[in-house]
This record gives structure tokens, sequence and C-alpha cells, in this order.
């Protein structure tokens, strides 16, 4: 499992870094929503339009406000992806 963590941690904090136009060295592991200017309420959305987009999931108001830390998103994701 902790491979497949580490997949979609790889692959979020590319997503991440494309979202918020930084390099991908530049975010945290432990990333959360307010710890980089970038990462605002307009940063917040733009984040998951290509989260869902790249991980084919929809997004609904409880997931937009729960995704806020890489943690969270990568869980859900490890969740909620069909292996």
């Amino acid at each position: 499992m902790a491979q497949q963590s580490d997949h979609y941690q790889t692959a979020v904090k590319s997503i991440m870094a494309d979202a918020f136009n930084l390099p991908k060295e530049q975010l945290a592991d432990d990333i959360a929503f307010g710890d980089i200017p970038q990462w605002d309420s307009l940063g917040h959305m733009d984040l998951l339009m290509a989260l869902e987009q790249h991980f084919a999931f929809e997004l609904d108001a409880d997931l937009i406000a729960e995704l806020t830390s890489i943690d969270t998103i990568c869980l859900y994701l490890k969740e909620n992806q069909n292996a």
C-alpha cells in the first residue's frame, strides 16, 4: 500500500505544481490549504478541477470542503480509486 500512497503523492504534487505554477520542490510533503499564497479559494478550485479531470472523479460540496491538504487528497484517492 505504501507504493500506492507514494504514487498518489507524486501525482498530486505534480498536479499541484502545475495548478499553482510552482516547482514541485517548493511543495512540502504535508502542504495544506493556505500554506502558500497560491492555495487560496480560487487556487483550491483550480487544483480540485485539475484533480477531478486527471483522476476522473466528480466533485461535490463535501469533497471541496474535505480535500484541503495533500494528505486528505491522497487518502481520498487511495480509498476511492480502482487499483
